[in-house]
């Protein structure tokens, strides 16, 4: 086999596991606009939608909701009904949800040490 010929498979194993296709499709999801704000918002504990909006104030509740949408069908998070009166609506991490946590504390902890020097060289 030539090697054009490699399949698809070969050719990831080939290029290193950086490469692999779920690795970029973590990494897209988590990326999304808002995501990241959303799922360290949620590493504290259950909120309902209106908290999770104040929590993150720029975001629109239109935005919100769709991305709520999104982790829930993914299943990084959970959706819960409290019956009432009233009647509340609670959103927590899921356990694949909570598994993201360490991996979100360090990049947090890598923008905080290179992002901030960069912040700070770039205002002198």
């Amino acid at each position: 086999m030539g090697s054009y010929e490699r399949t698809a498979t070969e050719h990831s194993e080939a290029r290193g596991p950086g490469c692999c296709p779920l690795y970029h499709e973590a990494v897209e999801l988590v990326g999304r606009r808002w995501t990241g704000a959303i799922l360290r918002v949620l590493m504290d504990g259950p909120l309902r939608f209106s908290e999770i909006a104040q929590a993150v104030p720029e975001l629109s509740d239109r935005l919100l909701s769709e991305r709520m949408k999104e982790l829930e069908g993914r299943g990084i998070v959970q959706r819960r009904v409290i019956s009432g009166p009233p009647l509340k609506v609670e959103y927590e991490l899921s356990r694949m949800g909570r598994e993201l946590e360490p991996a979100l504390g360090e990049l947090q902890r890598w923008a905080r040490r290179w992002l901030r020097r960069r912040q700070e060289t770039a205002a002198v």
